[in-house]
């Protein structure tokens, strides 16, 4: 079966910086598409980032400049490094990574299970 975990939050102050990771592992034959999202308390899930499987990227107006993601086909891995951290970013992190197990073409989306991000003031 497909696991994918999220790592690499914590707390850090206003302007500090964090790099989350996300680790796909199980029956994959491919990783297509990939994106970080994230989840502030009592707002609408947001799409932070995505990266394709040829590096082709693209960032969510609020933090372009700031966030750049990346992806390690070796490892089944992708990154989100955040950097120029504001309080705005505090949210749950997720990961969602479109895999093709059988190389049929078939990418369904997987998620982590998230990791807590807490910017202080």
């Amino acid at each position: 079966q497909v696991q994918v975990v999220e790592s690499g939050g914590g707390l850090v102050q206003s302007g500090g910086s964090l790099r989350l990771s996300c680790a796909a592992s199980g029956s994959i034959f491919s990783i297509n598409a990939t994106a970080w999202y994230r989840w502030p308390p009592g707002k609408q899930r947001e799409l932070v980032a995505a990266i394709t499987s040829g590096g082709r990227t693209a960032y969510a107006d609020s933090v372009k400049g700031r966030f750049i993601i990346s992806r390690d086909n070796t490892k089944n891995t992708v990154y989100l490094q955040m950097n120029s951290l504001k309080p705005e970013d505090t949210a749950v992190y997720y990961c969602n990574v479109d895999i093709d197990q059988y190389g049929l073409g078939h990418s369904p989306h997987y998620w982590g299970q998230g990791t807590q991000v807490t910017v202080s003031s």
